[in-house]
């Protein structure tokens, strides 16, 4: 099948298919006679596989491992179930990281009368010089 096929198939963009073989996440596609990609239900489970590890959030570099986990019928599951129990404690990171922040957000609007006065203490802390302590806390 074409890349225009594969694509409708896998549901992955014509322009992320040919990226995916760029770096190597997907193995280079056959070529027709005259030069078009050609790819098989293989590769078509691979676009799948990758643009459902993508949904989950897994960066390039997992989805690379995971690929390759499998693709090995003597795979460990322990070893998939390491990948994605990292996975999970990143996005429990990033997710306490956006809550603090939201917070702090919150606790400015709750701060701000909200009236015709030109004073905000939204704006106000929005124009404060930058200091690491600010950085450390959101990164908690």
């Amino acid at each position: 099948m074409n890349i225009g096929q594969a694509s409708a198939e896998s549901g992955v963009t014509a322009k992320m298919i040919r990226y995916y073989e760029s770096i190597g996440l997907l193995a280079p596609a056959e070529r027709s006679e005259s030069g078009y990609r050609q790819y098989s239900p293989k590769d078509v489970q691979s676009l799948r596989f990758i643009k459902r590890s993508r949904d989950l959030g897994f960066p390039l570099e997992r989805i690379k491992a995971l690929l390759g986990l499998w693709q090995d019928t003597s795979r460990k599951s322990r070893d998939v179930k390491y990948l994605a129990r990292e996975h999970i404690a990143g996005l429990d990171e990033h997710i306490a990281k956006l809550q603090s922040i939201r917070d702090e957000l919150e606790h400015l609007a709750d701060c701000c009368h909200g009236d015709n006065r030109p004073d905000c203490p939204i704006l106000a802390d929005l124009a404060k010089p930058y200091s690491s302590a600010r950085a450390d806390a959101r990164k908690e």
